[in-house]
């Protein structure tokens, strides 16, 4: 995260604290949850007295609130309290909730905990936070939730206040113009209207079960970006969905993610996990047999479900998901050609991101370790060095223009963030390619050199599409759900202007298909202006529309996308324009 992103995360949480002492001040009886930044704002959860019935009309009158603290200076300051002293604390103030995440802390082997104090107002929470009130320079609330206690429907129902913050009113007026833009691009509506992904309370939160259209752009993506990896050399493997739990304690996984790992409760399988990431598995593969120096780079490429304990109140449709499908791939290779493949996989990149027209929207992150706290990456510091220092000359070579982000890296290495804005201006990391020594280490994996020594390989990670999932949401969003031709799930429609020539229709159909054009046919008994309506709604590139003069001529008129109309088009000539079209991955 750069200084800027830092400081908004600093204003938003700082927010969430003054919500949170707007609604005590206006509901003395209240009772706190959790209160943390995220990706759009804050919010806060809270136990309401059962008589009071808090919804959006009441939002006006808190956000009040909160302007007349924010206009009070107040200083947070931080404290500490003994494990004990807090739940003590937190038990006299009446705050169960606080209370409850303090003796999970103690349970975890905490022996001290933080409070911030800002007015008279005081809570556990580790921060950061503003110096001041005043720093936060604009703030609306903008909805109201509900939300079970720590995810659990088990749990008390909570009410979940949402709101956003910025450093000055002027960016929260853009936001605020942006999230009317984005309502009408919500991938999550786009998705019902395009009938392409949905979700069950009954399979599970986080988890997106995607509809036969769904599933053909993603197939349409993977198989694009599977050939384009080939032609460099990546070869496709598969990984199991589940492991031992040791497997993600060996690479640190585990240690440095708990919360984010899914056991397996099974009375034959105990210590068993789903998968978080792919990395340790591909290194087994390498792992299954003595190498060569000769066979290096050995480049491994797979599209696989990983699985994530995201926190349940942030997840959002695509865009935060508990399944997710990650585009993962490896490169093992000696130090002298490390260079060489972070190269390859940044004209993998291009290649890629220029097929979605999205390459020249592109900046680039040269992510590097936090040099304020270096304890909690894994690995040496010479070779951290050397690859920083790797991706800082090949960042040069190839007119990248990296911008260093300090305490963005990998915990086992430095890396290329490829970064995209989405429908709301805001930064959405989707490529990466990172550099690691360390996981090689631990793995033992090894390779014997020239002279018969072995030797240690370089473990080169990269993602070129990321999850299918997030791209798919900014694919959607930036597009306003009209795909490329080549990845839309419907190519062209054919629609008869009447029964009588239904049969020609079938033809044109079978005739389409045989040529790999996806293709659907609406003959349905309603007018054919309500038909080209659901073709357009639909985001059909080409509407086919057939009449007496189309059947008579063997010809077909054509609709497009963008609106215009051409007549009497030979079916074989229009055919070869769309193959070509969809070969050249072009953007119609």
């Amino acid at each position: 995260m750069n200084k800027s992103d830092d400081n908004l995360k600093r204003i938003r949480h700082s927010s969430a604290h003054i919500l949170a002492q707007a609604v005590m001040s206006l509901y003395p009886d209240v009772k706190l949850a959790i209160g943390p930044a995220i990706d759009d704002g804050f919010y806060y959860d809270f136990e309401f007295p059962e008589e009071v019935k808090i919804s959006r009309n009441d939002l006006s009158a808190i956000e009040k609130e909160m302007k007349k603290i924010i206009s009070q200076k107040q200083i947070f300051s931080k404290s500490y309290k003994s494990i004990d002293d807090a739940i003590k604390f937190l038990d006299q103030k009446n705050q169960p909730y606080s209370k409850e995440l303090a003796e999970d802390l103690k349970k975890s082997g905490h022996k001290k905990v933080s409070f911030y104090k800002n007015g008279d107002f005081i809570n556990l929470c580790s921060g950061p936070h503003v110096k001041s009130s005043d720093e936060i320079k604009a703030v609306k609330l903008l909805s109201v939730a509900g939300a079970y206690w720590k995810g659990d429907e088990r749990n008390q129902m909570l009410v979940r206040i949402y709101g956003t913050a910025f450093p000055s009113e002027r960016a929260l007026k853009e936001h605020l113009e942006n999230l009317k833009k984005a309502k009408q691009n919500d991938h999550r509506k786009i998705g019902r209207q395009l009938d392409l992904f949905c979700f069950s309370d009954l399979v599970g939160p986080g988890l997106p079960l995607y509809t036969p259209k769904g599933s053909v752009i993603i197939e349409e993506l993977q198989k694009h970006i599977e050939k384009v990896c080939r032609k460099y050399g990546f070869e496709k493997v598969m990984t199991p969905h589940i492991a031992k739990i040791g497997l993600y304690e060996l690479s640190g996984h585990a240690e440095k993610f708990p919360e984010e790992i899914l056991h397996v409760n099974s009375e034959r399988y105990k210590d068993w996990a789903m998968k978080p990431v792919q990395c340790p598995h591909q290194a087994q593969i390498y792992a299954s047999r003595p190498r060569s120096y000769r066979e290096l780079p050995i480049r491994y490429m797979e599209s696989n479900k990983q699985y994530r304990g995201e926190k349940p109140g942030e997840l959002r449709g695509l865009q935060r998901v508990v399944a997710i499908t990650v585009e993962d791939g490896h490169s093992f290779c000696r130090v002298d050609q490390v260079k060489e493949e972070v190269k390859i996989m940044v004209k993998i990149i291009k290649e890629f991101f220029e097929s979605l027209g999205l390459w020249e929207s592109k900046w680039v992150s040269l992510s590097v370790r936090d040099p304020n706290n270096l304890d909690k990456y894994i690995g040496k510091q010479d070779e951290w060095e050397l690859c920083e220092k790797l991706l800082q000359e090949i960042s040069d070579e190839m007119k990248l223009d990296a911008q260093v982000c300090e305490g963005e890296a990998a915990v086992y290495g430095p890396k290329l963030d490829f970064m995209f804005k989405d429908s709301l201006g805001r930064d959405v990391q989707i490529p990466t390619v990172q550099v690691d020594f360390a996981s090689p280490r631990r793995f033992k994996l090894s390779y014997i050199d020239e002279e018969g020594k072995e030797q240690l390989p370089v473990m080169v990670h990269r993602a070129i599409l990321g999850s299918y999932e997030r791209l798919l949401v900014v694919l959607l969003e930036h597009f306003g759900g009209a795909l490329p031709l080549w990845m839309a799930p419907v190519q062209a429609a054919i629609l008869p202007i009447s029964e009588k020539q239904n049969g020609y229709a079938r033809k044109l159909l079978n005739k389409f298909k045989e040529n790999e054009i996806r293709v659907e046919l609406n003959n349905k008994s309603i007018p054919l202006s309500a038909r080209i309506r659901e073709a357009q709604l639909q985001k059909i590139p080409y509407i086919v529309i057939v009449g007496d003069h189309e059947v008579k001529d063997k010809s077909i008129s054509v609709r497009m996308r963008d609106g215009k109309q051409r007549a009497n088009q030979e079916i074989d000539k229009f055919i070869k324009e769309v193959q070509d079209k969809i070969a050249r991955k072009e953007i119609i």
